[in-house]
């Protein structure tokens, strides 16, 4: 088992530059290989993700966890603007099965990108217990935060923030960016 990435995208930057990403320390042997499946049961090698662009990951405990779904419920305030323009695919992964995909995007209003490891096979060999968010590129991963506990999401804007997006207010109606 890999030990856990501790190097970060962005640290002591100046807000609002966007440094090119340090190296990172490369998917254990095999990640990259695993299967996801999208909203249509099409099977995707989880490197496939990221490994031309670069991404911020977050795999949720599951689509039944509320603390899960109020994060992915923020995650979708996100402005796809704010996206582009830092060159970040946001995606998220859930422990699931294809078909439920559609009902939680619903649900949440995520419209991002979205997949599923019906069988946890990524969250086992990344030794993952509970939710995690990362941010990757070619096959390295750069930044890693590992749920202590259900409740324990790293706050959207500090990852955001790693991959050089402005502040989101995430408290009511549509997201604001503060620069």
């Amino acid at each position: 088992m890999a030990a856990p990435v501790t190097r970060q995208v962005r640290g002591g930057a100046v807000p609002g530059s966007v440094p090119a990403a340090p190296e990172g320390l490369p998917l254990a042997a095999g990640v990259a290989e695993l299967p996801v499946l999208d909203a249509r049961g099409r099977r995707v090698p989880f490197g496939a993700l990221f490994r031309e662009r670069r991404a911020m990951v977050v795999l949720v405990r599951h689509f039944l966890c509320y603390a899960c779904k109020e994060y992915v419920e923020d995650l979708a305030k996100v402005p796809r603007s704010a996206l582009e323009e830092a060159n970040i695919t946001l995606i998220v992964i859930g422990q699931s099965s294809y078909h439920h995909i559609e009902p939680f995007c619903k649900l949440t209003g995520y419209c991002h990108e979205i997949y599923v490891d019906p069988e946890r096979e990524i969250y086992k060999r990344l030794g993952m217990k509970r939710g995690e968010e990362i941010s990757s590129s070619g096959n390295s991963i750069h930044f890693i935060h590992r749920d202590r506990n259900r409740l324990d999401h790293k706050p959207i804007n500090s990852v955001l923030q790693l991959v050089g997006i402005p502040h989101v207010d995430f408290t009511s109606g549509p997201s604001v960016i503060h620069v």
